[in-house]
């Protein structure tokens, strides 16, 4: 049986490879589940610093499996559904607040669900051929896995209503003008363009970087009062971290730092 997903790890970059390429990578409990546990080892894990989030085939992710959906046939009761949908929705939350920076490397069309993970993740790559598309409404559905919060958040109230409203297919270039993406590069230029974005991560402030995630998800929704408050906190634990001390002693020695994460 061919396992739903892989994590292969070179060099400290962790690249999770949704696997079920015959049904364009549509997510399930086989991928949900035993992923949210391997990320959660992977956060503590001092030798990865950055994941990467791609699809095996021609599709990142088509989102949740619609072959698979009963609907009202379903012998669970409404509670016990609504409590299964919401332990997947984990999956989103611990993507978002990663203590690691995270990558999507969009290598074909990312939809519905799918799209919200790469939304989930730090930044997106895409591959010139990639498409986007929130694709609720067209099986009468309204959003799931956090797509609404990270695409409000990202592109604002009215545009994102609209893109959920209307399912409009964008095209890598159509995402890139709206902010979605970072870069789209050649379809065969992917994965080389994205481990070199990895690898300034990877080598990067890493303890550093968990903490200014930690602020901007504070920037998101608490006041300036609670982002201040934040921000000193973190700035004096980061004052007497080994990584601090290591980027003064390499700036007055004219060298590059070698971080550590501590």
């Amino acid at each position: 049986m061919t396992q739903s997903y892989n994590i292969a790890v070179e060099d400290g970059i962790a690249t999770v490879t949704l696997n079920r390429p015959e049904v364009l990578n549509a997510i399930n409990d086989s991928i949900i589940f035993p992923l949210i546990e391997d990320l959660e080892k992977i956060a503590q894990d001092p030798a990865i610093r950055v994941v990467i989030l791609t699809g095996a085939g021609r599709a990142f992710s088509a989102g949740g499996d619609v072959k698979a959906m009963k609907g009202n046939a379903n012998p669970m009761s409404y509670e016990d559904r609504v409590g299964l949908l919401r332990r997947r929705h984990e999956l989103s939350r611990v993507l978002y607040e990663f203590p690691k920076v995270t990558i999507a490397m969009v290598n074909g069309v990312a939809a519905g669900a799918g799209f919200a993970l790469s939304l989930a993740c730090d930044f997106r790559l895409a591959a010139r051929s990639a498409k986007f598309v929130t694709s609720f409404v067209t099986v009468g559905f309204a959003g799931d896995f956090g797509g609404t919060y990270f695409l409000t958040r990202l592109l604002g109230p009215s545009k994102a209503k609209e893109l959920f409203l209307t399912s409009e297919k964008l095209d890598a270039e159509r995402a890139l003008s709206l902010g979605i993406v970072s870069k789209v590069v050649e379809d065969d230029a992917l994965v080389a363009e994205t481990r070199a974005f990895a690898r300034t991560f990877a080598d990067g402030a890493v303890l550093a970087h968990g903490y200014i995630k930690r602020n901007f998800r504070a920037a998101e929704t608490g006041t300036l009062q609670d982002v201040l408050d934040l921000e000193a906190f973190h700035q004096i634990r980061l004052a007497v971290s080994e990584d601090h001390t290591e980027a003064v002693n390499a700036f007055q020695e004219k060298r590059r730092p070698v971080f550590k994460g501590r």
